[in-house]
C-alpha cells in the first residue's frame, strides 16, 4: 500500500469519526428544542445533521450514529427518571443510575433502528422520502406501541410555536412530526444535490408557508357562554403525600380551597388529590362536599383511587360531585408505575431491588363521558394526555378537556415542563379548551390554539381561576385520527424503496 492510499484511508477514517461525533451533538440539540428550553428551530437542525450522517454510509454506521443521537437526546431529555426512582422512590443511587441508563439505552434503540433501516432499505435516491418516513414510523412505534407507548420527545411537540403548528389540527402529532422530518430531509438534499436545489427550496417554503396559513383557521366554534373554572394545586410533595399523619391536613386544605371558590361552575382537583381510597373518605368527607357543591350549582371534579369488585381490583379514578355525578377509571396505565409488563420477570427483579410499584386495573375504552358545568368532557389522568387518539374518542360530544396529573414524582426537573407541552398538543388537536390540574405544577388553562391562558408557578399551594368556553365542531385530525397518516407514511416508504429500483431496472434496458 502506497503513501497516497494510506493517506486516503486515514482521511476517510477521520471523516467517519467526525460524523460519529456529530450524532450526539445533534441529539443534545434535538432535546434543547423542547420545553423548558424551547429552542424550536434546533429540532430540524438536529435532524438535518442526523439524516446527513446517514447518507453515503453503511447500515451499521448509521445504526451507531442513530444510537449516539438517542443516548444524548434521551440522556438529557428524560434524566428526570433518576429523580423519580432515587429521590421519591427511595432506590439506592447506584441502582437508580443503572436503571436510568438502561431506560435511556432502550429508547435509544429506536433512532438506532431508524438509521439501520434507512440506509438498508432506502440508500441514495430513496433517502429523500425514505429517511423521514422511517423516522416517523419509529416515532409511532415508540410512542404508541412498545410498552404501552412512550411518547416523550416526539418531534412535533417542539413545534408548537412554529408555522408547522398549523398542521397539528389537521394531521396530529405524527403527521406534523413527519413534516418536520421531511423538512430536514429536503434541507440535506438542498445542500448535497444541485439539480434539485431550487425545486426542494420552493417545496420547503410552500410547506412552511401553508402551515402559517393553517394557523389562521379556526376549526371549532363556541356552543355556549364562557364559564368560570377553578383549578386547585395542593403542592403536596410525593415523599409526604401518603403519610397517614398528613391525610387530614391534606383534606382540610382541599376543602378550604374549594369553599373559597364556590362561585366557579367547575372546580378541579389534581390526580389522587385524596391520599386514601374512595370508600375510606366518601361518607364523612366527599358526600358532604357533594351536597354543598350542588347547593352552589357547582361541579367538583376530584381524583381518588378506588376499589373495584374486590381488593385486588384497583382503579386510578376521577369522580364528579355536585349537580352531576359519575366516575372515570384510568385506562392507559403507566408501565412500571401502575402495572408491571413482562411478568413474572419484571416483578421478580423489582422485588429483589425492593421496589414496590402500583398495580392498577385499566378502566376500559368505552366509558361514558363525565359531565361538568352542564357539558360532557374528555377526562385524562396523568400521562393519558400524551395520546391524541384517546382525546378524540369523546368528540364531537365533549365540549372541553380535563386532565388531572401528579408530576410530583419528578421534582423541579424538565418533566413538568415537557408534560405541559404535550398537554397543549391535545388542545390543538381537538380544538377544545383544556383544564389541567396538577399536584405540584404545571397547573394551567389552555386555549384551543394551544396557548396558555394562565398558569400557576411550580410548588405553590394555591388555586388558578379563569374562564373557558364550551366548544363544538371537529378538527380534521379529530375526524381521521392517526391511522391515515401512518398508512400514507407507509406508502411513502414503499415508494421510496421501489421507485429508485424501478428507474434503475429501466435504465439498464
Amino acid at each position: 500500500m502506497n503513501d497516497n492510499q494510506t493517506s486516503s484511508q486515514h482521511n476517510r477514517l477521520s471523516t467517519f469519526r467526525l460524523a460519529d461525533g456529530y450524532a450526539p451533538v445533534a441529539g443534545i440539540l434535538f432535546t434543547l428544542a423542547f420545553a423548558p428550553f424551547n429552542y424550536a428551530y434546533l429540532a430540524p437542525l438536529a435532524l438535518i445533521i442526523l439524516f446527513s450522517s446517514w447518507r453515503n454510509t453503511t447500515p451499521l454506521r448509521a445504526m451507531l450514529r442513530g444510537c449516539l443521537f438517542g443516548l444524548a437526546s434521551f440522556g438529557l431529555g428524560v434524566s428526570w427518571v433518576y429523580v423519580s426512582m432515587h429521590v421519591y422512590g427511595g432506590t439506592h443511587f447506584l441502582i437508580s443510575s443503572l436503571l436510568t441508563g438502561l431506560f435511556v439505552a432502550f429508547w435509544s434503540l429506536f433512532p438506532a433502528l431508524a438509521g439501520w433501516i434507512s440506509v438498508k432499505l432506502t440508500p441514495k435516491a430513496g433517502a429523500l422520502i425514505g429517511h423521514p418516513s422511517i423516522w416517523l414510523l419509529m416515532e409511532f412505534f415508540r410512542g404508541h406501541i412498545v410498552l404501552n407507548g412512550f411518547p416523550w420527545l416526539l418531534g412535533a411537540y417542539s413545534q408548537l410555536e412554529t408555522p408547522l403548528s398549523g398542521y397539528i389540527a389537521v394531521s396530529g402529532v405524527y403527521g406534523t412530526g413527519f413534516l418536520l422530518a421531511l423538512t430536514a430531509s429536503f434541507a440535506v438534499s438542498i445542500v448535497q444535490n444541485k439539480r434539485q436545489r431550487l425545486a426542494l427550496s420552493v417545496a420547503v417554503v410552500v410547506l412552511w408557508g401553508a402551515g402559517a396559513l393553517l394557523q389562521t383557521i379556526k376549526w371549532t366554534h363556541a356552543i355556549g357562554d364562557p364559564m368560570r373554572v377553578s383549578l386547585i394545586q395542593g403542592s403536596v410533595t410525593q415523599d409526604k403525600k401518603w403519610l397517614p399523619e398528613n391525610r387530614q391536613n391534606t383534606l382540610r386544605f382541599y376543602q378550604a380551597m374549594t369553599q373559597a371558590h364556590w362561585g366557579s361552575a367547575i372546580i378541579v382537583w389534581p390526580e389522587t388529590a385524596i391520599p386514601a381510597y374512595l370508600s375510606e373518605v366518601y361518607d364523612y368527607f366527599l358526600l358532604p362536599l357533594s351536597q354543598t357543591a350542588k347547593q352552589y350549582n357547582t361541579d367538583l371534579v376530584v381524583s381518588v383511587p378506588a376499589y373495584g369488585g374486590s381488593n385486588n381490583e384497583k382503579y386510578n379514578a376521577v369522580i364528579v360531585l355536585g349537580k352531576a355525578t359519575g366516575m372515570y377509571r384510568k385506562n392507559h396505565l403507566l408501565p412500571f408505575g401502575e402495572y408491571l409488563p413482562w411478568q413474572p420477570l419484571s416483578g421478580f427483579i423489582l422485588d429483589r431491588l425492593n421496589m414496590h410499584l402500583g398495580n392498577f386495573t385499566p378502566g376500559g375504552i368505552d366509558q361514558p363521558l363525565l359531565r361538568a358545568g352542564g357539558y360532557p368532557f374528555v377526562t385524562s389522568i396523568c400521562y393519558e394526555d400524551a395520546f391524541g387518539d384517546a382525546a378524540i374518542r369523546g368528540l364531537p360530544d365533549a365540549a372541553f378537556l380535563i386532565n388531572v396529573t401528579n408530576d410530583g414524582w419528578f421534582g423541579n426537573t424538565m418533566e413538568p415542563h415537557q408534560h405541559l407541552q404535550i398537554a397543549r398538543m391535545r388542545a390543538m388537536e381537538t380544538g377544545r379548551f383544556l383544564l389541567r390540574s396538577t399536584n405540584t405544577g404545571a397547573t394551567a388553562i389552555i386555549a384551543p390554539d394551544g396557548s396558555i391562558i394562565n398558569q400557576l408557578p411550580l410548588f405553590q399551594a394555591t388555586a388558578l381561576t379563569g374562564s373557558i368556553t364550551p366548544m363544538g365542531g371537529m378538527t380534521p385530525y379529530a375526524q381521521i385520527g392517526d391511522k391515515p397518516i401512518i398508512c400514507l407514511t407507509l406508502l411513502s416508504l414503499i415508494a421510496a424503496i421501489m421507485l429508485p429500483r424501478y428507474h434503475r431496472s429501466h435504465a439498464a434496458i
